[in-house]
């Protein structure tokens, strides 16, 4: 696809610049016609002169015509004139310097022809040239027939304003012999015949330009329509991602929450049915401890659900969240809980931090739930470039660890933070999380507290 992207924009390249070229060719074939016609005044009055033919010469002219020099030199600086209006034209971005430089070279144009006794008109294509390469206007076609006409007007032999005024062609070459008078005719014939073709030319290769560009320019607007279907389809498919990714986000969050809290809550109301009888005051107890995590635990759905983080997490930092956590399931739940804290990083990330609680507050309640464990051991360290959390316990364990929601939402955040999960069964059941962390979170160092029982 590039090579096919590079070898169109290099012919769409070389068909902008051929009309250029062309329009180039055309400003230099009038310059030398314009020299030629202009020489040929000059050589034949100078020859009229050394003939001493020249009363007889003037009786044929309906006026007296420049000194040989002069007209010479008027035609040269009226064809420079023409050139630097023109070059100014194509250069100018203001509106109103384009229009003048246009209206300069019109005017530049008919000075010329007249300097030229009307004998070449071939500037006039010229200046139409010039319009045309421009302008590209809504009336671009109506103006360029205008203008066109106006020109050949100004510039034709019958014009009032010019009749009488200017020394024919013919004239000139009537002071010749018949066969050096038949060449020169064709000769001003054929610069005139050329100067059209050239012209014509022109044309060719600026209508095929123009359409080439409207091709381009269709076939962007296919390429930038295809584009945005394409974008609205991105968009679409990104919305249903965000979805099912918010929608994964609440599933963790909830199960996570509720899972925890709702695993205590059956623990501690088991203990309650025991002790409801023998021991009234205690039954008491343990049942505004649940109350309490309950409210906890009600108080972590809201945040779920409105993308906060645990209650716990909000007031203290991560190591007392954990803490506290702990000893809070312990109570509740009956379960021992014990841990030992390797290392500790310094400044994670919320996500990290959320991650770490999240990972320890599901392990202890599938211990709780599915292991029936009597105790677990939550230890936390650092090694180079990562921190691990392990935690084991001792309950029933299992030959194959079931992929459920509590598994699947802890590799989840793990994946989010490129970190990995394994867990195995051997005397208890045991999983492992690991997590990346940058050199500027590694400055903690080792600890070595391994905590009392929560």
């Amino acid at each position: 696809m590039g090579v096919i992207a590079a070898v169109t924009q290099s012919d769409s390249r070389r068909l902008l610049s051929a009309p250029a070229v062309l329009h180039n060719l055309l400003w230099l074939y009038n310059g030398l016609a314009v020299l030629l016609v202009a020489g040929f005044f000059f050589v034949t009055q100078a020859k009229i002169i050394d003939s001493m033919s020249a009363y007889s010469f003037l009786t044929m002219l309906p006026l007296m015509p420049w000194p040989a020099g002069q007209g010479l030199l008027a035609a040269a600086l009226s064809y420079l004139a023409l050139f630097l209006l023109g070059h100014l034209y194509h250069r100018a971005e203001v509106p109103e310097l384009r229009y003048l430089a246009l209206t300069g070279e019109i005017i530049a144009c008919i000075v010329l022809l007249r300097c030229l006794g009307l004998a070449y008109d071939g500037v006039v294509l010229l200046v139409v040239a010039d319009l045309m390469h421009r302008y590209d206007g809504r009336n671009r076609l109506l103006l360029l027939t205008c203008a066109m006409l106006g020109l050949y007007f100004l510039a034709d032999y019958n014009l009032l304003l010019f009749q009488g005024s200017v020394a024919p062609f013919e004239a000139y070459a009537s002071y010749y012999a018949g066969p050096v008078r038949g060449v020169l005719l064709a000769a001003r014939g054929g610069l005139i015949s050329l100067n059209l073709v050239l012209f014509a030319l022109y044309l060719v290769l600026l209508i095929q330009d123009t359409h080439e560009e409207k091709e381009r320019v269709r076939l962007l607007n296919e390429q930038l329509a295809a584009a945005n279907r394409q974008l609205r389809a991105y968009a679409l498919e990104a919305e249903s991602l965000a979805e099912t990714r918010e929608r994964n986000r609440l599933a963790r969050e909830i199960h996570d929450t509720l899972g925890h809290t709702l695993t205590g809550l059956a623990a501690g109301l088991d203990a309650c049915l025991v002790l409801v009888e023998a021991a009234p005051e205690a039954a008491r107890a343990q049942m505004q401890k649940l109350a309490q995590v309950a409210r906890h635990g009600l108080t972590d759905v809201r945040r779920s659900v409105s993308a906060l983080r645990p209650e716990t997490l909000e007031k203290l930092p991560l190591r007392e969240a954990v803490t506290s956590m702990a000893r809070e399931f312990q109570e509740t739940s009956g379960m021992r809980v014990q841990l030992a804290v390797l290392g500790w990083p310094e400044h994670l990330r919320d996500d990290q931090e959320e991650t770490v609680y999240r990972i320890v507050q599901e392990a202890l309640t599938n211990a709780n739930r599915h292991g029936q464990a009597s105790q677990a051991t939550v230890t936390i360290g650092t090694e180079p470039g990562r921190m691990f959390l392990i935690i084991a316990d001792n309950g029933r364990g299992c030959e194959k660890a079931e992929p459920g929601f509590g598994l699947r939402h802890m590799r989840e955040r793990l994946e989010l933070l490129h970190g990995r999960l394994r867990c195995w069964s051997e005397g208890g059941f045991t999983l492992e999380a690991i997590i990346p962390l940058g050199e500027e979170q590694m400055a903690g160092g080792k600890q070595n507290d391994k905590g009392n029982d929560s």
